[in-house]
């Protein structure tokens, strides 16, 4: 006889649900470990290409297939610190942070870095 199973019996593996990590997902971890590293930041934000007030985070395309994520990060970095080394510290916090959060590994971090330069003081980042 084949029925409901009892309560703490273990679940086969056909009975187990499936866990799907969307893109936005991964792009908001990705976001966010951008943040994590000193020295990086988000962009300055324009409305209708007049600059306002404040930092947007950074900008992050990410794709998700299967257990494989690929990201693109557009940001910004602090002048002067060196460019490459906070890019390579960006790419590693994100496989971090990534793996950490989703168990999805990350094949290929690009780092665009579109300015340079310290937010005003005072300024903040606005999510």
């Amino acid at each position: 006889m084949t029925g409901a199973p009892t309560a703490g019996a273990p679940m086969t593996g056909t009975r187990r649900g499936r866990t799907t990590i969307r893109d936005r997902t991964v792009a908001r971890i990705v976001a966010e470990a951008v943040q994590d590293v000193e020295a990086s930041g988000g962009l300055g934000r324009t409305i209708v290409g007049v600059p306002v007030p404040g930092r947007g985070p950074a900008r992050t395309e990410v794709r998700v297939h299967g257990d494989i994520v690929t990201a693109r990060v557009t940001m910004s970095v602090a002048y002067p610190v060196p460019v490459r080394a906070v890019a390579r510290q960006v790419r590693e916090r994100v496989r971090e942070r990534v793996m950490e959060l989703t168990g999805l590994t990350v094949r290929q971090v690009d780092v665009v870095v579109a300015e340079l330069g310290h937010p005003s003081r005072g300024e903040r980042t606005v999510l």
